[in-house]
């Protein structure tokens, strides 16, 4: 099974959320795409709800639905509210933390720059975008060059957006650490997590 490679915009549009980034597209047309789009009035019932909030969250982070269904069950298991530690899951991924350290421009990038095996997790490579980073971990591009160009391009082009509290950035290094697990104030989700529990605990 392959990740989605259609339309960012559109899958946007649908859900009334710039999901894949900033979109000029979706601030001149804010409703659905198609004929319809903006006539639609449609009621959602609760499942409907649901499942918009949870297909936001798959879409913004980038996983299948198999994979998605595996942090929520994961969460279900640990202690604390499940609708947050969902959500810390799913920013520790290595793929995440990498991008919000600002060695990828975008979620997708990012991604593949794990896969590519240009990052290492305490010294050590790691090409798992799912790789669960934990606290104290220390994230560091590759040493070589073209590790280093890519990534060097990636924060020129991520200037605005700020590394996040619970990470600490050494931009000459290369290097980041997860110094504290985010919270739900932190990561200020795109959807409520909480109807997202809600629909798979149905």
């Amino acid at each position: 099974m392959a990740r989605y490679t259609g339309p960012r915009v559109r899958i946007g549009r649908r859900f009334g959320v710039a999901i894949f980034g900033s979109s000029k597209y979706l601030e001149r047309r804010p409703y659905g795409p198609g004929v319809h789009g903006p006539k639609s009035r449609r009621k959602h019932t609760e499942y409907g709800m649901g499942l918009i909030e949870k297909q936001k969250l798959r879409y913004y982070y980038g996983l299948l639905e198999r994979q998605f269904r595996g942090v929520y069950e994961r969460a279900l298991k640990k202690r604390g509210v499940t609708g947050e530690t969902m959500l810390q899951i799913l920013e520790t991924r290595l793929d995440s933390v990498v991008y919000n350290l600002g060695f990828g421009v975008t979620r997708a990038a990012a991604r593949q720059f794990v896969t590519h095996g240009h990052v290492k997790v305490n010294g050590r490579k790691v090409n798992v975008p799912s790789f669960a980073a934990k606290v104290n971990d220390v994230i560091e591009v590759a040493d070589n060059k073209v590790a280093r160009q890519l990534a060097t391009k990636a924060m020129e082009g991520a200037t605005s957006r700020a590394v996040p509290e619970w990470l600490t950035l050494n931009k000459e290094a290369f290097k980041g650490s997860l110094v504290r697990m985010p919270t739900k104030e932190d990561i200020n989700p795109i959807a409520n997590e909480q109807a997202v529990v809600e629909f798979y605990s149905r």
